[in-house]
């Protein structure tokens, strides 16, 4: 072939026959994906519920869709959500808003800039350097060290979220002197297994998280029963709090495995004269903690306890959080997620939808005395749904006006109806359902997809291996 020949070949084969086809990028599959079901939402509840809750369904399937796959930064979800529901007015804008006053945003709050704090002064790396003098020698040993802490934590202090923020700094720190890099295995395991230590099994204890204690509250307006702290731990605890411990170290293993690093510097490490602002920032949260413990006595709020704490960190004159900590340290990502997730839930509060959901399975859900576990499985099975359709403290809002009823068509005492609620509002589905969890992959920097696959194996677990157990511990109690 001549080169003008090869020339011509090489011309005519580089020109197009055709256009190629359009490829769409994952991203834009998810978001389509995800308007879709908002529109099968929008459809099915107008068909089904109510053509009032039809904007709310599709809102929250659009933002909890967003939320889940992360195909958008989580803040930009939640101002998206506030200009929508602002623009179309679906509610008032307390009701949208409202995050913005709840506890929970202040308490994050707080617990950020005491992050800050306790990481400016190096209270961190100090209390992980003592740390890793206790017998750490597998990694085994040390999530089932840290779980079991975890879960001692939650008797002592009655938040969640704070829980998580005292917690997240000291084991990213000891994960840093054990050797673990930033995104390894073991480091994120090491925060998993603390944050879902202190959450799950703190819904057996009843002051330690806002559901038990609503459900509690309405339970002794509306029915005049009272649970005792004694009689309610003996009925949750065993199986939804131990078990589910050793059920979350048995998932750290399988989600996050690792080993300890080979480090010849630990036994080396020497303890360091604690400085002043360390000493300061120790007696700031002793006196925190003293405060959370007292709560039932002084009925001051966790939050404006740690709110107060926070104040005395950004003290200039004292030291405890650098001069830029406000406009640098600080994640207002992590305020508007949470801000949005609280609105969100607010709005399904003010539009009715979960009590529809519940009010429309009860054709279906065909109750009788003659079918105690059936019975069981539904009303755990709707204030799941519940929990799905609302957040966690709206099971209790939603399903104990109900639990008269229900007791009399499933032939079970108002109590044990009520009980289930928890376990319900203890399994968590998703972790955009609950606050803390959305604080911990926030402030803790985990992979939000790792952590939804082991919240998702976590919620299996529970609801096929530990209800039945937890229903078996009930019969031997009495309660069925």
């Amino acid at each position: 072939m001549s080169k003008k020949a090869e020339q011509v070949s090489l011309s005519s084969a580089s020109i197009p026959i055709g256009k190629p086809p359009l490829v769409l990028s994952a991203t834009v599959w998810k978001i389509l994906i995800i308007v879709m079901l908002g529109i099968l939402a929008w459809t099915t509840a107008h068909r089904y519920l109510s053509p009032d809750l039809a904007p709310v369904a599709a809102i929250a399937v659009v933002c909890l869709g967003f939320w889940a796959t992360a195909v958008m930064p989580e803040y930009w979800t939640a101002l998206a959500f506030f200009l929508v529901a602002m623009v179309t007015q679906i509610a008032p804008p307390e009701t949208v808003f409202s995050g913005f006053e709840t506890s929970t945003f202040w308490l994050l709050f707080a617990g950020l800039v005491l992050g800050a704090a306790i990481k400016f002064t190096g209270l961190d790396t100090q209390v992980a350097r003592l740390l890793t003098r206790l017998p750490f020698r597998t990694y085994t040993g040390t999530l089932a060290g840290i779980a079991a802490g975890s879960v001692a934590l939650a008797f002592l202090v009655p938040s969640s979220i704070g829980r998580i923020m005292i917690l997240l700094p000291v084991i990213s720190a000891l994960a840093a002197q054990l050797g673990f890099e930033a995104r390894s295995n073991g480091r994120t395991g090491m925060l998993v297994a603390a944050c879902f230590a202190t959450f799950a099994p703190a819904f057996t204890i009843l002051p330690a998280n806002a559901p038990n204690m609503i459900l509690v509250g309405m339970s002794e307006a509306q029915y005049r029963l009272e649970f005792s702290y004694f009689d309610y731990l003996l009925l949750h605890f065993p199986v939804l709090g131990l078990l589910k411990s050793g059920v979350i170290i048995g998932l750290t293993l399988v989600f996050f495995p690792d080993r300890l690093p080979n480090r010849t510097d630990l036994d080396a490490q020497e303890a360091e004269p604690v400085t002043r602002e360390q000493g300061m920032l120790i007696a700031i949260l002793a006196l925190c903690l003293a405060l959370w413990l007292a709560d039932a006595w002084h009925g001051i709020s966790p939050a404006w306890i740690g709110l107060a704490a926070a104040l005395l960190c950004l003290w200039p004159s004292l030291r405890m959080t650098g001069p830029k900590c406000i406009n640098q340290d600080l994640s207002y990502g992590a305020l508007l997620f949470v801000a949005g997730i609280m609105g969100l839930g607010a709005l399904i509060g003010h539009a009715g939808l979960g009590e529809a959901l519940v009010q429309v399975s009860g054709d279906w859900i065909n109750l009788s005395p003659d079918t105690p576990v059936w019975n069981l499985s539904v009303l755990t099975g709707m204030s799941t749904l519940v929990a799905m359709a609302t957040s966690l403290p709206g099971v209790p809002a939603v399903m104990t006006p109900m639990a008269g009823d229900l007791a009399s068509a499933a032939g079970l005492p108002v109590s044990t109806v009520l009980m289930t609620q928890v376990l319900a509002f203890s399994n968590v589905f998703l972790p955009f359902q609950a606050p803390p969890l959305v604080v911990a992959i926030q402030a803790g920097n985990l992979r939000a997809g790792a952590v939804i696959r082991f919240c998702l194996a976590l919620f299996a677990i529970s609801l096929c291996l530990l209800v039945p157990l937890d229903f078996l511990w009930w019969a031997v109690l009495g309660q069925i």
